[in-house]
């Protein structure tokens, strides 16, 4: 009776509560209209072709120059690059400065240093272990003067992805697909399509960014003959910003190859290892079997 009772008072708990959730849901959505949602929706980037994809992928030096070259005479004025030394230029795998290039480049920029002798801080042009200086003193000193603090663009092309769904991200971790980041950067800087509001961007979410449209046509000189177009830019310096975020990529891809070759390699040789010896296994279980009856009958 007691037990009939308090299902009965449960189920009515739970069936008020159900309604209350339910009531609260379609008033929020009510409130709320199909209007915002709509507009927070955008459209995953296109997927590019990079030199630097897949398990053999390598950076193509030139495009490297380029994307660098774009980001000193462009994003520089805004983004800082706090990660990159001077000398990475000159690394392996990387843009191909030579020391000489990266010497000249780096005393082009007035780095502050010190305190000296009598304790205040002062210019001296740039070594090649420097990093990369920013334009603003400081965070704060960034957002007020653009209204908002650009990001760093070490890392951006390893922070920034997006979600490909199922069965997408399952295929990705086979084909070694890990170019969201340039993907989305290259997108971004394409995605300025209406020319009556300059901060309006197909690929950010909620189309609305601080950062106004950056490029254009002719902005930038290539000395090498590349196309001055905005396409151009736009690849050449999000293959720049992986370089930045992974400089390492194809000494990683080369061990990696090899780690795999060694590990077919060994897998091959514990198979044969392991047929030889349940072989001999075999052999005996069988010759144990067949012995067994004629011993006894001898001993009998």
């Amino acid at each position: 009776m007691r037990q009939g009772i308090g299902r009965g008072i449960g189920s009515a708990f739970g069936a008020a509560l159900m309604a209350a959730l339910a009531t609260s849901a379609a008033t929020v959505l009510a409130e709320s209209g199909p209007g915002p949602v709509e507009k927070q929706e955008q459209p995953n980037p296109p997927r590019q072709e990079w030199s630097f994809a897949g398990l053999f992928g390598h950076y193509d030096q030139g495009q490297l120059k380029r994307g660098f070259q774009v980001y000193r005479e462009v994003c520089s004025n805004c983004h800082s690059l706090a990660l990159i030394a001077f000398r990475n230029l000159a690394d392996p795998g990387g843009p191909g400065f030579s020391e000489a290039q990266v010497k000249a480049l780096a005393a082009t920029y007035k780095i502050k240093d010190g305190p000296n002798d009598a304790g205040e801080m002062f210019e001296r042009p740039g070594r090649p272990s420097d990093y990369f200086p920013w334009n603003f003193a400081n965070e704060q000193a960034a957002r007020t003067a653009l209204g908002a603090a650009p990001p760093d663009m070490s890392l951006l092309a390893k922070a920034r992805t997006y979600e490909r769904g199922f069965p997408l991200f399952l295929i990705d971790s086979i084909i070694q697909y890990q170019e969201q980041g340039a993907d989305y950067i290259d997108a971004l800087l394409n995605g300025y399509t209406n020319d009556n509001d300059l901060n309006w961007n197909e690929y950010f979410p909620g189309h609305k960014i601080a950062m106004p449209k950056p490029l254009s046509d002719g902005l930038v000189d290539y000395p090498d003959g590349a196309p001055k177009t905005v396409q151009q830019y736009a690849k050449d310096v999000a293959a720049f910003l992986m370089w930045a975020a992974e400089p390492k990529l194809e000494e990683r891809k080369r061990l990696g190859f090899r780690v795999l070759i060694f590990l077919i390699v060994y897998a091959g040789m514990l198979l044969l290892v392991k047929k030889n010896i349940w072989s001999r296994a075999a052999a005996k279980v069988s010759l144990d079997r067949g012995s067994g009856p004629i011993d006894a009958g001898i001993d009998g």
